[in-house]
C-alpha cells in the first residue's frame, strides 16, 4: 500500500519553487519560436505571446490545487490515478513522462542553433550527450542538490535577460509596431497556439510536491512569481526583438535573443545572448529530469511499473528512477529526432492539461472531507470547464499529427496497463465517490491515503490548535477503567459548553467508535465527531496511567478486532461547518502522539500545564523566566494588556511560587513568573530572538 513506502525529504523552499517552475519556462519559448512566431504573425507576436498566457490559467489553478490537497511525487500520474483511477493515471503518467524525456532531448538538442553561431561545423551530439550524463548525475545526489544548481543557472540567465530588456528597451523603435493591429485575427491566435507551449512549464514543479516544505504556500506563490516573472519576460523581449530587429531578418531567424543582443551590445551582446540562451536550455533539461524521474517512482509506488524503481539512493533520491530518464533521454537524443518529435508531444500535453481540469471537478464532487486543498481554483466549475474547452480547440487547432501522436501515446500506455499493471492494482479514484452516491462502489482506501497527506501537511496559519489545547478540559483516572468512565467524564463536561445534552454528545462518540472512526495510535484513542450545533472546536484530554479499556474496531468493515488498553483519550468535538480544520487538528493530534518522546513526556507531567505542553510541538509555544538582570526585566510590574508583543501571540499560562495562574488582561506580572506563551511561528520567532537569554 502506498502509504508504507518511504517519502522523499521535504527539502526545498519557496526559491526552490521558483527556480525549478522559472527554469523550465524559460528557454524555446523565447530563445527559438519568436523568428518562426514573426513570420506568422509580424509584429503581432507581441500580442500572440500575450494571449497565449490566457489557456494556461484554468489549467495552472487546477494544477496548483491538486497539488497542494495531494502533494506527491509523480504530479499529473498521482492527480489523476486519485480522482480517475488507475487506467487514467497510467496513461497521463507514461505519456507526460515521454513528452518530458523527449522535451529535455529537445532542450539539449535546440542548444546547437546557437553554438553554431560561433562554430558553424559544430556536432552538438556528443555534447548533448555528455551534457545529460552529468545533469543525471547530478540528480542523482539529490533535489536539493539540482535546485540549488538550478537556483544559480535561472539567477543568471535572470540576471542577463534583465540586461537585455532593460538596454533594449531605450532603443526599440516604435515604428516597427505601426500594423500591429491590422495583422488578421487568425494569424495572431494561430501564432499564439504556437506560441502557448512557451508557459506549459511553469507548472512541471507539481511533480515534485512531495519534497516542498509548507506545500500550501510555496506551490501557489512559486508559481505565480514565476509565470508573472515568465510573462513579463515574454512581453517585453518579444517587444525589443520586434522594435530592434527588421522584420524580414527576424521572420528568418532561429537565434533571434542572439541576433537582438548584437544589435544592441554589438559582438559582445552576441556572446552574453547566447550564453543566456544555454542557460536557459541546461536550466529547461535539468528541470525536466528532475520532474520526469519523479513518474516512474510515483508509478512504482502503485505498483503501475517495477518496484525496483520506487527505490531510494543513500541521497534520499530516486535513483533507478533517475538512471532510467537518463537512458531515455539518451535513446532520444541518440538516435530519434527530438526537434519534431517534441513539437508531436505538446497535444498530448494540452489533453493531461484538459484531464486535470475534469480531476479538480471530480475530487470536488467526490465530497471526501479529507481532500483538503491550500489553494481553491477560483470560479470553480467554469474555470475547469474553459480549461477543458481551451484544451481541446488548441489540440484541433495543432492538425492531425500531434493527434496521432497523442493517440499513439494512449494506446501504448493504456496497453502496458492492461497487461502489466491492471491486476496488481486494486484503487479505484475520487470518480467512485460520486457513484457510490449513485449506488456503486467507492474506495475508501483513498479517504485513508488523503487523511495521511494531511498529517504530512500540518496545520494552517489560521488553525486555533494551540488556543484549543490550552483551553482544554483535563481529567486524570485512578486505577484501570473502562472507555465508559472516560466518555461519562467528557460528555458531561462539554454539555456544559454547548447547547447539546451530555446523553447525546456520548452516543456521538459512541457511533464513531462502534463504527472505528475512533483511531487509536499505540497508547492514544482519539474520539470526535462534528455537529452543527458546536459553538467552536472544543478538546477533553484523559490520563489513565493503568490504562482504560477500549474495543478496536476496523474501520473499513466496521467489524471488532478485540480489546485494548490506552493510556490517553483526547475527546475532540468541532462544528459541522469546518471538516477540513477538523480533520487537520486530528491529524496534529496523531501526529504528535507517534513522536518517540510523547508518552514519554504525558505520563511524566506533573500538572495540567505540562500535560497540555506535552501535546503541542515545542515551535507552538515558548517559556519565559521572568527574572531580574535578563532581557525580561522590562517586563516586571507591567499588566499583561501592557505587554508590547507581537501579534498573534497569547500568554496562556503563569507559574507563580510552582501554582498555576490563568492570566487576565489586569494580572501583573512579578519578579520569578513563569509565562507560557502560545502564537504563531513568526510571533514567537520574535520573542525568541528579543529574550532569547531567558527562554526556558
Amino acid at each position: 500500500m502506498l502509504l508504507r513506502n518511504k517519502r522523499l525529504k521535504k527539502n526545498l523552499n519557496l526559491l526552490d519553487v521558483f527556480a525549478i517552475s522559472t527554469g523550465a519556462t524559460l528557454s524555446a519559448g523565447f530563445f527559438l519560436l519568436p523568428g518562426i512566431a514573426a513570420s506568422q504573425a509580424g509584429s503581432a507576436i507581441v500580442i500572440a505571446y500575450v494571449l497565449a498566457a490566457v489557456p494556461l490559467v484554468p489549467a495552472m489553478f487546477s494544477k496548483i490545487e491538486l497539488a497542494t490537497a495531494m502533494p506527491r511525487s509523480g504530479g499529473v500520474y498521482f492527480f489523476l490515478d486519485r480522482s480517475l483511477g488507475p487506467m487514467f493515471g497510467t496513461i497521463g503518467g507514461v505519456g507526460v513522462w515521454l513528452t518530458l524525456v523527449l522535451k529535455v532531448s529537445f532542450a539539449l538538442i535546440g542548444m546547437g542553433a546557437y553554438l553554431k553561431i560561433f562554430f558553424s561545423d559544430f556536432n552538438i551530439l556528443p555534447i548533448a550527450v555528455t551534457i545529460a550524463l552529468a545533469l543525471g548525475i547530478v540528480n542523482y545526489f539529490g533535489g536539493k542538490k539540482t535546485s540549488g544548481f538550478q537556483i544559480i543557472m535561472v539567477i543568471g540567465l535572470l540576471l542577463l535577460l534583465i540586461l537585455f530588456i532593460g538596454a533594449g528597451v531605450p532603443k526599440i523603435n516604435y515604428s516597427a509596431f505601426s500594423g500591429i493591429f491590422n495583422v488578421p485575427a487568425k494569424s495572431v491566435f494561430s501564432t499564439a497556439g504556437l506560441v502557448y507551449i512557451s508557459y506549459i512549464g511553469v507548472t512541471k514543479v507539481a511533480s515534485v510536491s512531495e519534497e516542498i516544505r509548507n506545500p500550501e504556500r510555496n506551490i501557489p506563490l512559486g508559481v505565480f512569481l514565476s509565470l508573472a516573472t515568465a510573462f513579463l519576460i515574454y512581453l517585453f523581449g518579444s517587444a525589443v526583438m520586434v522594435g530592434v530587429i527588421p522584420m524580414k531578418e527576424l521572420a528568418n531567424s532561429l537565434v533571434p535573443v542572439a541576433l537582438a543582443g548584437k544589435k544592441i551590445f554589438g559582438y559582445t551582446g552576441e556572446i552574453l545572448l547566447t550564453i543566456a540562451a544555454l542557460l536557459a536550455f541546461l536550466s529547461v533539461a535539468n528541470v525536466g529530469i528532475m520532474s520526469a524521474s519523479r513518474y516512474p517512482l510515483a508509478m512504482s509506488r502503485d505498483n503501475i511499473f517495477p518496484s525496483l524503481l520506487k527505490k531510494l539512493n543513500k541521497f534520499q533520491a530516486p535513483g533507478p528512477a533517475i538512471i532510467l530518464t537518463t537512458t531515455a533521454i539518451l535513446f532520444s537524443v541518440i538516435f530519434l529526432n527530438p526537434l519534431e518529435i517534441a513539437k508531436l508531444a505538446s497535444a498530448f500535453q494540452l489533453l493531461v492539461f484538459a484531464f486535470l481540469s475534469l480531476a479538480v471537478i471530480i475530487m470536488r464532487e467526490s465530497k471526501i472531507e479529507s481532500y483538503d486543498p491550500g489553494f481553491l481554483s477560483p470560479l470553480y466549475p467554469w474555470m475547469q470547464i474553459l480549461g477543458m474547452l481551451f484544451s481541446f480547440f488548441l489540440i484541433y487547432e495543432m492538425g492531425i499529427l500531434p493527434v496521432a501522436f497523442s493517440l499513439v501515446l494512449i494506446v501504448a500506455a493504456g496497453l502496458w496497463y492492461w497487461f502489466y499493471a491492471k491486476n496488481k492494482t486494486v484503487r479505484s479514484g475520487a470518480v467512485y465517490h460520486i457513484f457510490e452516491r449513485l449506488g456503486r462502489q467507492r474506495y475508501d482506501e483513498l479517504e485513508i491515503e488523503l487523511r495521511e497527506i494531511l498529517k504530512e501537511k500540518g496545520l494552517r496559519k489560521d488553525d486555533p490548535f494551540s488556543h484549543v489545547v490550552m483551553r482544554a478540559k483535563f481529567f486524570e483516572i485512578e486505577g484501570k477503567s473502562d472507555f465508559e468512565e472516560a466518555l461519562n467524564l467528557a460528555s458531561k463536561y462539554l454539555s456544559g459548553l454547548m447547547p447539546v445534552k451530555a446523553k447525546d454528545i456520548k452516543e456521538h462518540f459512541l457511533e464513531g467508535t462502534r463504527i472505528g472512526a475512533t483511531p487509536v495510535i499505540g497508547e492514544v484513542a482519539l474520539p470526535h465527531f462534528r455537529l452543527e450545533s458546536v459553538p467552536q472546536t472544543e478538546l477533553v484530554l484523559v490520563r489513565a496511567k493503568k490504562g482504560v479499556k477500549i474495543k478496536l474496531v476496523d474501520p473499513i468493515t466496521a467489524e471488532e478486532e478485540g480489546e485494548k488498553y490506552v493510556n490517553a483519550i483526547f475527546f475532540l468535538v468541532s462544528p459541522q461547518n469546518n471538516p477540513t480544520q477538523h480533520l487537520r487538528m486530528l491529524a496534529q493530534i496523531a501526529t504528535r502522539v507517534e513522536d518517540s518522546d510523547f508518552m514519554r513526556e504525558w505520563e511524566s507531567a506533573g500538572n495540567e500545564q505540562e500535560i497540555k505542553e506535552s501535546l503541542l510541538r515545542s515551535e507552538m509555544f515558548i517559556k519565559l523566566a521572568i527574572k531580574n538582570g535578563t532581557s525580561t526585566e522590562t517586563l516586571i510590574n507591567k499588566r499583561v494588556m501592557e505587554l508590547n508583543f507581537p501579534e498573534g501571540a497569547l500568554i496562556t499560562l503563569i507559574t507563580r511560587a510552582h501554582r498555576p495562574i490563568l492570566p487576565n488582561g489586569k494580572t501583573r506580572i512579578l519578579n520569578g513568573d513563569g509565562l507560557t506563551i502560545i502564537g504563531s511561528e513568526e510571533a514567537l520567532k520574535i520573542i525568541n530572538e528579543k529574550f532569547k537569554d531567558a527562554v526556558q
